[in-house]
């Protein structure tokens, strides 16, 4: 299978994901400023949510421009990953309807860890399946960023459990500040000439 077939089918599922986390929106119950208020902390989850998939889905594409070749086991990884964010309506959902409870917000971090493990078991793969690229190994080497995502990622289900659930919620969205601009090593390598 050529890449183009595993990141098209990604694109395609990470969009669907998009969709469904919207139909999770459910408008106010009446016609009022109030109302609209009273649901303000769903809309700030699926705001948290929606960027968090456009960063996977920025950087899964970045990682993948560099790619040559992939093997049964990259498409094995990918599927993991895409599994892992088929799980993020459910966690945005149930979080946005239980903000301040403990298990929702650990379900959400849960959610959110497993796909950055997912991710860096991606990366792994993509090491061994194209061993020669060294373009892709320069670029990915020592990335750090992605092990302190890990560690911030079990920090936060830890504060969650022990100080407030909202924990959970707020280290989250500090990763996230870390991961939105993409990995500029990665681009910097993929003007370069090959």
């Amino acid at each position: 299978m050529s890449k183009t077939r595993l990141e098209a089918f990604t694109d395609a599922v990470i969009a669907i994901i998009m969709t469904i986390l919207v139909l999770e929106l459910l408008p106010p119950q009446s016609d009022t400023w109030s109302a609209l208020w009273g649901i303000f902390h769903k809309i700030l989850v699926y705001i948290i949510s929606f960027i968090m998939l456009a960063i996977y889905w920025n950087n899964h594409h970045h990682m993948f421009q560099m790619v040559h070749k992939i093997s049964g086991r990259v498409l094995w990884a990918n599927n993991f990953f895409i599994f892992t964010l088929t799980l993020m309506p459910f966690a945005t959902a149930w979080v946005g309807n239980y903000l301040d409870s403990l298990v929702p917000q650990l379900v959400y971090g849960i959610v959110v860890l497993l796909a950055d493990a997912s991710y860096f078991l991606l990366m792994r793969e993509l090491f061994r399946a194209d061993e020669q690229n060294t373009q892709l190994k320069i670029a990915l080497k020592r990335y750090y960023k992605l092990y302190f995502s890990l560690g911030l990622n079990i920090l936060a289900l830890i504060l969650g459990w022990v100080i407030h659930p909202y924990l959970v919620l707020i280290v989250n969205c500090v990763i996230l500040i870390m991961w939105f601009v993409p990995e500029k090593r990665i681009e910097r390598h993929y003007r370069e000439p090959k």
